[in-house]
């Protein structure tokens, strides 16, 4: 299962946010609760771009380390990636919409 978290995450551009409910949407069989533990067990030196996901409001969600959450703000703004006043992405600006092709079907922006 994280294989395939990573592998939606790894796809998302730079200056481009998704939420945890739209990755385990493409991803498949998991919940946005174990896209969020997919991404805390990342490895050191990986390349995943890990601070493109925030949650379902549009907001940097707390982090297990003290700052994270500043870190991550700072990586996506550095992408390009605006904050409101209220500490929130435009999710319709800044939303990653992808179009997955799976089997016959396609699946768009986690449907």
């Amino acid at each position: 299962m994280y294989q395939r978290i990573y592998s939606v995450v790894g796809n998302i551009p730079a200056g481009k946010v998704a939420t945890y409910g739209q990755v385990a949407g493409i991803a498949g069989r998991c919940s946005p609760r174990q896209v969020g533990y997919a991404l805390s067990a990342l490895p050191e030196g990986h390349d995943i771009p890990w601070h493109r996901v925030i949650n379902r409001q549009g907001r940097v969600s707390p982090r297990s380390f003290p700052g994270g959450d500043l870190v991550q703000r700072h990586l996506l703004e550095a992408e390009g990636v605006v904050f409101n006043d209220k500490d929130r992405v435009d999710l319709e600006r800044f939303g990653w919409d992808p179009v997955w092709q799976h089997g016959n079907s396609v699946v768009k922006g986690g449907e």
